[in-house]
């Protein structure tokens, strides 16, 4: 049998280069490889306030763009998080298995009350990890892809699936990361220190799924670099390496090669010819998006929420019973 592998993105802000790279350009090899489950997490996109009318059309949006992007549900599992109930049941549980001390030491919710006070900070984002690590552990996942930022959420689950484990019986897989190397984080095209992120507050920051060729040449354009001229893959040169890692994934070939092509070049030549790789790539793209109807995308989902609620009511009689609940 194949090993079960679970991935999701959230609907929130503007699916972007990185989002494809991190992630879904991985997704469509590995779901070849393994019984995949890949997932629209809602429930995580109302850790901060949303729009209903915008939070169903984003979640919308982005089940098109997995299909777009090659995800193929004839091959996987795909399904929106909110529909499948278990999912907070079992995060319900976990919760009370989970230390304050470990979720407090998560990135997200360390900046967060860094910045601001504790107060005004929604239980949700104190949580929220361990929603996640119910996503995972609902399904017996075995593997999942996950870029660098994400280690520490991977990580907690698997101390949850110990815990529980050890407390109550052997019920959950530990589950393992499958990480890329050059597509695990691409850093913002106007600072290579930050991840490039669909929620930046400037638009320089990525290179959106549904920009336009012009946009797209704007941005690389003005994409930072780094001192010199030389085009080569070093860590010295942390701008240079993101845009030859972007160049690379793109066209399948290793990020040292595509920086030999260019000896004897300037950064204009290498910007050029990278804004037309990107083109050449989100044309066909942003093509089979606008194919895809609402109808036949939501029936999908619809199916593939079905699916999901088998392994997920079977997981969950499990864990009941271990637990304690009277059947």
């Amino acid at each position: 049998m194949k090993k079960r592998l679970f991935s999701a993105v959230q609907p929130s802000g503007n699916l972007h280069l990185g989002n494809y790279l991190g992630a879904l350009q991985n997704w469509v090899k590995l779901q070849d490889d393994y019984e995949a489950m890949f997932c629209v997490v809602d429930l995580h996109a109302i850790t901060v306030p949303q729009d209903p009318a915008a939070l169903r059309q984003k979640t919308l949006e982005i089940a098109k763009m997995y299909l777009a992007a090659g995800v193929d549900p004839a091959k996987c599992t795909l399904f929106v998080q909110s529909h499948v109930k278990e999912h907070t049941e079992l995060a319900w549980i976990l919760n009370t298995i989970a230390k304050v001390s470990e979720l407090e030491r998560m990135t997200q919710f360390k900046d967060k009350s860094q910045k601001d006070s504790k107060e005004g900070i929604g239980a949700g984002l104190l949580t929220y990890p361990v929603l996640m690590a119910a996503d995972i552990l609902l399904y017996d996942t075995v593997v999942v892809p996950v870029g660098k930022d994400q280690m520490q959420h991977i990580e907690l689950a698997r101390t949850l699936a110990r815990r529980f484990n050890d407390t109550f019986g052997e019920t959950f897989a530990v589950p393992e990361c499958n990480l890329s190397k050059e597509g695990a984080l691409i850093m913002a095209l106007d600072d290579p220190a930050k991840k490039m992120s669909k929620s930046a507050a400037s638009e320089y920051n990525y290179i959106a799924l549904t920009d336009d060729a012009e946009t797209v040449r704007k941005k690389i354009k003005k994409a930072v670099t780094d001192s010199g001229t030389e085009i080569v893959y070093s860590d010295s040169k942390p701008a240079l390496k993101n845009l030859l890692n972007i160049y690379a994934l793109l066209s399948d070939k290793k990020p040292e090669a595509v920086a030999g092509e260019y000896a004897g070049k300037g950064y204009a030549d290498f910007k050029n010819d990278l804004a037309e790789v990107i083109v050449n790539f989100l044309a066909p793209f942003q093509e089979r998006l606008k194919a895809l109807s609402d109808e036949e995308v939501l029936k999908m989902l619809a199916a593939g929420a079905e699916k999901a609620r088998t392994f997920a009511s079977e997981k969950m009689v499990q864990v009941r019973t271990r637990v304690g609940f009277l059947a």
